[in-house]
């Protein structure tokens, strides 16, 4: 019996011995397949790359000294594959075998889990749309009281940050990031999760995705300026003070139009109330000033049987009796008088 546990021993050590780290060997590098952010009740694949002649390839969590699992090289046997159909968030790095001994371990592998919390919010700040070249401030809030929160953007590049949670009026608590210069060579797309800091690989659901409209030059970042800072970003409230000044003139304009039509019909109508209505049987009489001015002609007689002939021929005529005379000396003092002179007699 006492046998049995020292040959245990002794073959430990010997497996031991003989994966001793050999510095000759390059590290393997680890990724997971579809990414390291995983949805809560997916499945993920890791792979570990090391070198040809790898024998086998063995995975381990960051917290274990034995690993999880161990794979055989798949061709060309310089690298192997981890089916993980349960995921685990935590800490992962990898190790391969050679007939020289074994590797130093990869980088870690940081895996995480989404979907233990509902999911936060993000906005922009002042508004989604951003000039090219320039800065956006992005807000991530939550009623869920997290400790931290972390923005993705989707894409190749896979680029995060992280910051921790702030308290606001409203009892939320929020993180606000600046992310810049923005250019519109691809597309910015973002999302937000909240954690805790006890568990930083337990992560919320994703928010829903942020695109930022860029506005301005196509092509990549904007130079650097060399001459005065520009004032386009004060295009917007010039426009408006334009806009207003141009509205007020042609107010203005219209006030004075207004203002002259009435001015012009209150002259009217004064002059027409200055003409007296003659009596029934009286002549009307020119003003002795004007009679030198007018051609000397001997003076015309006028029969207007009723006033019903002579509202026909004046606009407003004066009211005369049937049979009534109007005695003027030439035609063109009619005129004055009426519109349309009558025929004269």
């Amino acid at each position: 019996m006492s046998i049995l546990p020292a040959l245990l021993c002794l073959g430990l050590s010997l497996g031991q011995k003989t994966c001793e780290q050999n510095g000759i060997l390059p590290r393997p590098t680890i990724w997971a397949e579809p990414g390291p952010v995983i949805p809560h009740g997916s499945s993920v694949t890791i792979w570990c790359q090391g070198t040809l002649d790898a024998q086998e390839y063995s995975l381990y969590d960051e917290q274990m000294n034995t690993p999880l699992d161990t794979q055989k090289p798949l061709e060309p046997r310089d690298k192997a594959k981890f089916f993980m159909k349960d995921i685990y968030a935590g800490t992962y790095y990898c190790k391969y075998l050679s007939p020289v001994g074994c590797s130093e371990h990869s980088d870690t592998l940081e895996l995480v889990v989404t979907g233990f919390y509902r999911k936060p919010r993000l906005s922009a700040l002042p508004s989604p749309v951003v000039t090219s070249g320039g800065n956006v401030t992005l807000q991530c809030d939550s009623w869920e009281g997290f400790e931290r929160f972390i923005l993705t953007k989707e894409g190749e590049d896979n680029i995060s940050w992280t910051l921790d949670t702030q308290s606001n009026l409203s009892g939320q608590v929020q993180a606000l990031f600046t992310v810049g210069p923005i250019n519109s060579s691809h597309k910015w797309t973002f999302r937000c999760y909240g954690y805790f800091r006890k568990y930083p690989n337990e992560w919320s659901e994703p928010s829903d995705p942020l695109e930022l409209c860029i506005s301005g030059p196509i092509g990549g970042s904007l130079p650097p300026p060399t001459g005065p800072i520009s004032t386009a970003g004060l295009q917007w409230p010039l426009n408006m003070l334009t806009g207003v000044l141009v509205a007020l003139v042609l107010l203005f304009s219209l006030l004075l139009f207004l203002l002259f039509q009435h001015r012009r019909q209150s002259k009217g109508k004064t002059s027409d109330a200055a003409m007296k209505d003659p009596h029934p049987g009286e002549s009307i009489e020119l003003d002795p000033q004007v009679r030198p001015l007018l051609p000397s002609r001997p003076p015309m007689t006028f029969l207007f049987p009723s006033s019903l002939q002579w509202s026909l021929l004046c606009p407003h005529p004066p009211w005369f009796s049937a049979a009534s005379t109007l005695t003027c000396p030439s035609e063109h003092q009619v005129g004055q008088l009426c519109l349309k002179p009558p025929t004269f007699l």
